[in-house]
């Protein structure tokens, strides 16, 4: 148990990468936006793209710098597993084989959590 103690400090760098990486390479794969995506127009489609981005450059600034950006990046990635939820994958089910939630319902819980914890370790 002591060598789970002493992870402790570091633990919420798998979760903070993991997730900062995942929204970058995915906001960097819409651009540039050359028409509708998603069944969104290309408007929605910068600002998704935007706000991925976004989302991920705070969650790793934040962990070297103020923690108001872990919780902006966090609360962004809140808010577009709720627009992906919605708008995609619950109607496919919890599978992430059938194009479900799943993967989706992680990265929410997750940026939940960092969105509550900060940089609090």
């Amino acid at each position: 148990m002591d060598f789970l103690k002493g992870l402790s400090p570091h633990v919420h760098w798998g979760l903070r990468l993991s997730l900062a990486a995942t929204f970058l390479y995915h906001g960097a794969g819409k651009l540039p936006v050359e028409g509708p995506m998603m069944g969104m127009p290309v408007a929605a489609v910068w600002m998704l793209a935007l706000a991925e981005i976004a989302a991920g450059v705070c969650l790793i600034a934040g962990a070297f710098g103020k923690e108001i950006l872990t919780r902006i990046g966090a609360l962004i990635v809140i808010v577009v597993m709720i627009g992906a939820i919605a708008m995609v994958h619950a109607k496919n089910g919890f599978s992430v084989m059938n194009g479900g939630m799943e993967f989706q319902i992680l990265m929410l819980v997750t940026g939940l959590y960092l969105a509550a914890k900060g940089n609090e370790v």
